[in-house]
């Protein structure tokens, strides 16, 4: 998870884009001949993806982008600590 990416997309993508992209990636991830190290990236991806997801429906309820960016970081991180 990179903050700064997942900023990114937020800023330059619709959910509705996200979402479409989400899908690729997953349908990616199943294909027979992908590697390992591929499937690292995929899955790289996917959460950054998931978290600008998560970011565009925390500011669509009202928060801050900087907060919901933040306040994604944290909850991350937190479970990260457990």
């Amino acid at each position: 998870m990179k903050i700064p990416v997942i900023r990114q997309f937020f800023q330059n993508s619709t959910p509705e884009q996200l979402e479409s992209t989400l899908e690729v990636l997953e349908a990616f991830c199943e294909f027979r001949g992908v590697n390992e190290a591929e499937i690292d990236v995929a899955g790289e991806l996917i959460t950054n993806i998931c978290g600008a997801l998560e970011v565009h429906q925390m500011v669509k309820d009202g928060t801050a982008e900087k907060d919901a960016l933040n306040a994604f970081g944290q909850k991350v991180m937190g479970s990260i600590d457990r």
